[in-house]
Parts: C-alpha cells; structure tokens; sequence
C-alpha cells in the first residue's frame, strides 16, 4: 500500500508527512498488537532525493528491528526536477511540494515474528481472517451439529465465523487451528449441550473457560477485546526488555554482541560514526532518530564529540 500527495506548502506537505506515518503506527498497534517507535531516519539512511524519512520501526521477538513503515517528505526537489507544475493563487506556474508513503507485505512477516510461536501462526483478531472456528465433538452423535451451527450463525451477526464439520479427528482440527492462529476456538459436544454450555479457548495463551450459550456472543467480543491487549502487552513488554541503553563505545559493542535489541546511544550526526558502528558490530545500524529522544550522555557514543541526537540502533530484517 502507498500513497503520493502534492500540497501548496512544505507545511501542508510536512504534515501530510507525519499524519500517514501515525496512520501506519495505529494501525501496527491497534490491529496487528504490535508496538512500534516513531522516528526519523539519519541523513544515510533516508530515501534517495527526500528531504526527511520518517519511519516505524518494531522489534521482533528474536531481537531483530523491522521497519514497519516509512512516509518520505520530498520538498519540491522531484518537482522541480520533472518540471511538476500548478497554477498558484498569483495565477503563476509553482513547483508543488511532495510526500510519498507506504507499507508492504513484510508486516505479515512482522506479524508472525511479533506473536508467533512454535505451533504457528498467534493472529490479532482485527486482522485474523477466521476469528473464530467451531469444533464439534462426537459429531456423529444427535443434535451436535445442528447445535454447532445455530452457535456459528450466533456469532456471525459480529465475527468471522468457521464451522469445521470436516471427518478430521477434533485434535487433528486443534492443531490445524491453532498453526493457522485463529484467535478463538469454541468446542460443543452432547455433554455440552445438556449443560447448556460450550468450551472456549484462546489461542494465545490456550486458556479455557467454560461458558453458557446463552452468553457466548458477549463472552467472545470482550475475549476478542482481551486478546488484542494481551498480545499488545506481550509484544511491548518483549520490546522493552530487549532495549538497552550504551554511553560508551565499549558498552555498546558489548550489547550489540550479547543483548539482541534496541539500544538507545548518542550520536554526532557524522555518517562515519554511523559505518563504523556497522563494521565493529556486524551489521548494527541506525533505526531512526524517535521523536521524543532522552538525553542519555553530552556526546557521541562513538567517537566522543558532543552529540546532537539520540538514536535507537538494532540489527534489522
């Protein structure tokens, strides 16, 4: 997904800029449960011919960065260069000023790196293509699957609803749902039935819990709302357990090679800096420059001049 826009002013175009790049960064957290830090690329790592590059950046749970999503503000550069012209209010020819946005199918592979676990994919309701699957037990038995189906039909009025009536085992559909990560799993059975009840598990923690039909709906859609949180929990407690912080260069190398993360360092703004901590650490490199930045040391954490930014650095995907 990408966007391109033209504006009058570098201030309309500037914040274009920045209100897609919040558009991205909701979307990571709102839907996909995935924490991300807002910032804006070093001068080396920006898109060729932008003026500025903003950036969300995610950490996966193997420590590894990923940038989720980047909004560029071009300044009327391209314009002038492809002669891009508007008739302005003066009614004269104006270069107009540009931003360009996108994000891309990697935030499936962030999905997966962010919540997957060793039986497959852990999906955020919002984006989970089935959200709920209904496993009927002793199906062959009476009543189970005309139960199964005013159960799925129930929770279709507010959910993407799967009834597996397929001749698989129940433990084979188990682990078929649970390695396509779907959220929810209702299970019903003739022992069920006469309890006026069915059985309930999450995904992402495998928790049951045993609840009345009469009060499934309900029960699902604030499951679904607690399931989203958890997972946002999950993901921004790993973030921050895998972010370090390096005044010295030392400390830095010694993170960058024993603590897989972020690490918030100080910076001098010279791209040298930037290619050998590269080269000492093997592949660790500016993420971006976060827009609420601490004040962690007076200088550079490379090369000790006084230091003008603090940055989030990671090896990346």
């Amino acid at each position: 997904q990408e966007g391109h826009t033209i504006h009058e002013t570098p201030e309309e175009a500037i914040e274009e800029t920045e209100r897609m790049l919040n558009v991205y960064a909701d979307f990571c957290e709102q839907q996909l449960a995935m924490p991300v830090v807002k910032g804006r690329k070093t001068e080396s790592d920006k898109f060729a011919g932008a003026e500025a590059t903003y950036a969300i950046e995610a950490l996966m749970h193997d420590g590894k960065a990923l940038q989720a999503g980047t909004s560029h503000y071009f300044g009327d550069g391209f314009a002038k260069a492809f002669d891009i012209t508007y008739t302005g209010r003066d009614n004269k020819l104006a270069h107009p000023f540009q931003t360009s946005w996108g994000v891309t199918t990697r935030l499936i592979g962030a999905v997966i790196m962010t919540h997957g676990d060793d039986n497959g994919l852990v999906l955020p309701p919002a984006v989970a293509p089935v959200q709920v699957v209904i496993v009927p037990i002793a199906q062959h038995k009476e009543g189970v699957l005309e139960k199964a189906e005013e159960l799925r039909k129930a929770l279709a009025e507010k959910f993407r609803v799967k009834l597996d009536s397929s001749d698989h085992a129940p433990g084979w559909k188990f682990a078929e749902y649970e390695m396509k990560g779907v959220p929810v799993r209702v299970e019903i059975g003739p022992k069920d039935i006469e309890k006026n009840q069915c059985v309930v598990v999450r995904r992402d923690t495998r928790e049951k819990a045993f609840v009345s039909i009469d009060e499934l709906v309900p029960f699902v859609e604030n499951l679904m709302v607690t399931i989203h949180n958890d997972m946002y929990d999950r993901a921004l407690k790993n973030t921050q357990e895998k972010t370090f912080t390096a005044t010295t260069f030392d400390e830095f190398v010694d993170t960058a090679k024993n603590k897989p993360g972020f690490i918030k360092a100080m910076w001098c703004g010279d791209t040298a800096c930037e290619e050998k901590i590269k080269e000492v650490t093997g592949g660790v490199k500016s993420r971006c420059i976060p827009f609420n930045e601490e004040h962690l040391s007076d200088v550079c954490v490379c090369c000790g001049k006084p230091a003008k930014h603090m940055v989030f650095w990671g090896k990346q995907y």
